[in-house]
């Protein structure tokens, strides 16, 4: 946005500086003026010296003031110049290091040091602002990356398989077809979970009253196959918990949820739990699943894109783009929700969502 030029911050308190103490003088000596002339006689006496009056007075005293306002105009503009630049400085170096990041460098800390008031305050806040931008714009980088290799993956392997059935017709095109169909499938799974990450993040959806002990009872009979053949046991327990929000978003993240716990289980014999309830103000989601312990430094990682946690059991048919709980943490952040992760003692983990109730 284009503006005309105006005087400087700098130049507007030095005026100001100057017209205050200007007028402040003034009204100082108006008043030493008035009082001055109104206890001395206005007569002819003194004209020799031997005492004073209004005429000597307004002769004398006239030139005199005249010249301390003018010297006090004068003494304000230097003097509120000098301080004005003083109590601005950092505000330059604040100027300096907006610049600076709008250049794209982002790693530039202001630093300011001092005893705290308004101008450290902001410098403070600045800091914490670019500290935030740095570590959102690493993180949409590092998640471009990955993406790029995701995707690029099965494109790949699609055209490897393409140049070999044109190269060698003799192959089985059957079985060629097959995997193409399932390499084409990943692909699309990918950008689904890609597309529904990105809408998750956007916050862009409609809200509506929607009950999580009823998601996860659909989520709990769309996978029971799966639990099935993986010799799982899968419950769900609890209550009603009602909250406001997308019912598509919540349910991708409560089957996401369900999906891992299953996936991430032991190899036979597991246990998966889904509970859920309503604590005052706060609806409730829990799934709880039996595993091998989990390292403590590999829960940080876990809500990540493109992490599958590699220290967990899974078997590769179920291997996934690396986006579940990352789809589940972007949804539960939109929600304006908290999302918890904790091992349990004897191996597994469990992951328990808090949401705000509906009205």
């Amino acid at each position: 946005m284009r503006r005309r030029p105006g005087l400087s911050a700098r130049m507007k308190l030095a005026l100001s500086y100057a017209g205050f103490l200007f007028v402040a003088g003034a009204l100082l000596l108006a008043v030493v003026w008035a009082f001055l002339l109104r206890y001395v006689p206005d007569n002819s006496q003194g004209l020799l010296g031997i005492s004073p009056n209004r005429y000597l007075l307004v002769h004398t005293f006239a030139p005199a003031a005249a010249v301390a306002i003018a010297f006090l105009l004068v003494f304000g503009l230097v003097g509120g110049w000098l301080l004005a630049g003083r109590m601005l400085a950092p505000l330059t170096r604040i100027t300096e290091a907006a610049r600076t990041a709008g250049k794209g460098s982002l790693s530039h800390r202001i630093r300011m040091e001092g005893r705290q008031d308004e101008f450290r305050e902001l410098s403070d806040a600045f800091d914490s602002m670019l500290e935030q931008l740095e570590s959102h714009v690493a993180e949409q980088q590092r998640f471009a990356a990955n993406a790029s290799h995701e995707l690029r993956t099965p494109l790949a392997i699609s055209r490897a398989l393409l140049d070999l059935a044109r190269q060698d017709p003799a192959q089985d095109r059957a079985a060629i077809i097959e995997r193409l169909h399932t390499v084409n499938t990943r692909a699309i799974d990918l950008t689904e979970a890609l597309l529904l990450l990105s809408r998750g993040e956007r916050g862009t959806f409609t809200r509506e009253s929607v009950d999580l002990s009823l998601l996860a009872e659909e989520a709990a009979e769309t996978l029971l196959p799966l639990a099935e053949q993986r010799r799982i046991t899968l419950d769900v327990t609890g209550g009603t918990a009602v909250t406001c929000g997308s019912a598509e978003l919540l349910l991708r993240m409560v089957t996401n949820l369900v999906q891992n716990a299953i996936v991430h289980n032991l190899p036979a014999d597991g246990t998966v739990t889904v509970h859920t309830g309503a604590y005052g103000a706060t609806s409730v989601l829990r799934v709880e699943n039996t595993g091998r312990p989990l390292p403590p430094d590999l829960l940080p990682t876990l809500t990540e894109p493109f992490q599958r946690g590699t220290e967990r059991v899974r078997t590769d048919e179920h291997a996934g783009v690396g986006l579940g709980l990352a789809i589940v943490h972007s949804v539960v952040r939109a929600h304006d929700g908290t999302l918890g992760l904790s091992p349990r003692p004897t191996g597994g983990l469990v992951v328990t969502v808090r949401l705000p109730a509906a009205p």
